[in-house]
């Protein structure tokens, strides 16, 4: 990767806009836009050098090696018309007509870092979006007739023909909406409150697009082209990506949201400085922020979120100043003026939870640690600095095993349910926390070389039962681990089958590929290999299968790696040389999966979860829902009736250690998964102990 960052780019770029001709225009496909009220986004200056940088490292370096042509252009053709408008619910057939004659020629503008087509479009998407907003007032001027009978298509293959067609669908999809909430018992009056409300803050976003936002989407409707996870990630995206990375950001610890023109705090995180500060409560609407103690106040009412956020987020030690009206006086007060010292914070709901879950099977008493892992992240930064006590998944699991430890645990399960992936390096590390020594994973570039990642800190650090629970969200670092746990046998693998993302990213920063001195620019976060298990096999489309499959909604064409566009094939290379440790045995597997399907038939909880997830299978082939009142109701009752079968777990059953019982007893009785998990490992805890 090193190479890529010393080449040193130097262009000359330009840009112009489509002009449509007299013929184009008498078809009424592009209109005047609102000028009066709405800026004509045009791209950056920077985005031309961007654009040209990005076909450069994708063409000579991604892992699939593909030379633009027609057939990337029709894709990215379809990929941005299709991001902006996934619903067909916008656009007109007739604007989709006039910009076809571009179809082909977008892959000689890429490469000319043209982006005349990227804002042509989105300024037709806009004005369509707000002709959509404007026709609200004209459906919610009186109640719909709730006795009609008449349905709303879910799914459409093409765009409508005329506005009249336009109108009738969104007649519709607001009729849909208006449906929901008389549902839950509210009158028109408040339906109406309501939607007028929700869609005041869509307008709202409509009007706040910025260039940035343009250039991300269709950037990403090029990369997609290549693979699904080669993605562009705009500067700000960059910032948030990184944060998510470390689990930790620089500021004063604040989670805001937007209500209409303001920023409003959501919550305060505990022990940030802002919680320390005791100034900053939660629904405080900031209205003014300044940079030190002496920075002049920028008043950000109606300012999209994200660019306050920009505002507030700061290096560690330095101050910012918030005018803040307090939660409890109206818009009409004078507001209070918030000094706060920046400081980092970790997001605890994105680090590894633990928590000990007492139970008896069998009338036995187990002492079950789980341990909650939402992520593989790692704070690069701080490891590079060379601080001893930096953020990281494995630090973190180790610190939660000892502590589960010394409160007596018997047996562990890792949660790895939901966790999309990660570092790379931390599945590796966290691997070696199990394993007593050996290759991890295998990961092969685009040129057949061949490296692999091996546990560099021979023994155990944890050698007790160990159960992993998976679903099909659980991607690429999940699988990593889980793979090798499978591989070894060192564990027992429960759930559902991994997602299949068997691809390595890396991240490319754009300003030091260009040598950029001036504005910041984006990230490339480009697919460079693909990983594979000891065994040689790869994860990609396949995803790892559990060892005991729990009732699952899902299939390998519906969701998952299979389903996306470009994905990379499967495939396999050598076995590494590995010694599994046969934790589990065949006997023991054996017994485990008899005990399981004695539960799927005999456990309520158990037997409701299957009931429920053939019911979702069967709704995945509907095509349309009703708009009929009376229709719509006895679908609600039969689905509540439904609920209602659904038992909570014998509270007698559960120990009362750590937690109280009865939110133990809900805690399982809500994730079945959870606690069929938890009683398998039970039992693998007793064949271990005895």
């Amino acid at each position: 990767m090193n190479k890529l960052l010393l080449v040193l780019f130097s262009l000359v770029v330009g840009w112009g806009y489509l002009e449509p001709s007299s013929n184009d225009k008498a078809a009424g496909a592009i209109e005047l836009l609102r000028s009066d009220t709405l800026e004509m986004l045009r791209p950056k200056q920077e985005h031309p050098a961007e654009t040209k940088a990005i076909v450069d490292l994708l063409t000579r370096y991604h892992y699939k090696k593909k030379w633009l042509n027609d057939s990337i252009s029709s894709e990215v053709f379809d990929n941005y018309l299709n991001a902006l408008d996934p619903n067909k619910a916008n656009f007109l057939k007739s604007d989709i007509e006039f910009l076809s004659k571009y179809r082909h020629q977008l892959d000689d503008e890429l490469l000319d870092g043209k982006l005349d087509f990227a804002f042509q479009v989105f300024s037709i998407y806009r004005e369509r979006s707000l002709e959509r907003l404007d026709y609200l007032d004209v459906l919610l001027a009186k109640e719909f007739d709730w006795s009609a009978n008449e349905e709303l298509e879910i799914e459409r293959e093409d765009w409508l023909q005329s506005r009249e067609d336009l109108n009738e669908l969104w007649r519709k999809i607001i009729k849909n909406q208006a449906l929901s909430y008389k549902l839950t018992g509210q009158d028109w009056d408040h339906i109406v409150e309501s939607l007028l409300k929700r869609y005041a803050r869509v307008r709202k976003s409509v009007y706040q697009y910025n260039s940035e936002d343009v250039y991300q989407t269709y950037m990403n409707a090029f990369t997609s082209t290549y693979d699904p996870h080669t993605d562009y990630f705009s500067p700000i995206a960059k910032e948030n990506f990184q944060i998510d990375m470390s689990a930790s950001l620089e500021g004063i610890g604040a989670r805001l949201t937007q209500q209409l023109d303001y920023t409003k705090v959501e919550d305060v995180i505990p022990g940030g400085p802002a919680f320390k500060s005791k100034q900053l409560q939660k629904n405080d609407r900031i209205i003014g922020v300044a940079q030190g103690d002496s920075g002049v106040f920028e008043d950000v009412i109606g300012w999209r979120i994200d660019d306050v956020v920009q505002k507030i987020r700061g290096p560690k030690g330095s101050v910012v100043r918030l005018q803040v009206l307090k939660h409890d006086k109206d818009i009409n007060a004078l507001p209070d003026t918030v000094r706060i010292v920046r400081d980092k914070i970790k997001l605890e709901e994105s680090t590894a939870q633990s928590q000990m879950i007492p139970i008896i099977e069998n009338g036995e008493t187990f002492k079950l640690g789980v341990i909650t892992i939402p992520q593989f992240y790692i704070d690069f930064e701080e490891m590079h600095q060379g601080k001893e006590d930096y953020t990281s998944t494995t630090r973190d699991v180790k610190r939660l095993i000892a502590e589960l430890q010394e409160d007596g645990m018997d047996g562990l399960l890792i949660d790895l349910r939901f966790n999309g992936g990660g570092s790379l390096q931390e599945a590796v590390e966290l691997t070696g926390l199990f394993i007593n020594e050996g290759p991890v994973v295998q990961v092969r570039d685009t040129y057949d070389s061949v490296d692999i990642y091996v546990d560099e800190n021979p023994g155990y650090y944890y050698e007790g039962p160990l159960a992993v629970l998976t679903n099909r969200y659980s991607a690429s670092a999940s699988e990593i681990f889980s793979g090798a746990i499978q591989d070894y046998r060192r564990g027992i693998i429960l759930g559902e089958n991994t997602f299949g993302k068997g691809t390595v990213q890396n991240l490319i920063d754009l300003d030091l590929y260009l040598r950029n001195s001036g504005v910041e620019l984006g990230q490339l976060k480009m697919t460079l290999a693909k990983f594979y298990r000891v065994t040689g096999s790869s994860t990609q489309h396949i995803g790892v299968a559990p060892d005991i499959a729990f009732p699952s909604p899902y299939d390998d064409e519906a969701f998952g790696e299979s389903n996306m566009s470009n994905a990379l094939p499967w495939d396999e290379i050598k076995t590494t040389n590995f010694k599994k440790e046969n934790t589990i045995s065949d006997d023991l597997m054996a017994s485990l999966k008899k005990l399981y399907e004695k539960h799927l038939k005999t456990d309520e909880d158990l037997r409701t979860l299957a009931e429920d997830v053939e019911r979702i299978k069967e709704d995945k082939y509907i095509k349309s829902i009703s708009l009929n009142y009376e229709e719509r109701l006895k679908e609600q009752q039969a689905e509540n009736a439904s609920n209602d079968l659904s038992t909570t777990i014998d509270i007698n059953e559960l120990g009362e250690e750590k937690m109280e019982v009865d939110s133990i007893a809900k805690k399982l009785s809500e994730d079945p998964y959870l606690k069929e998990s938890l009683r398998l490992l039970a039992t693998l805890t007793k064949s271990k102990i005895g």
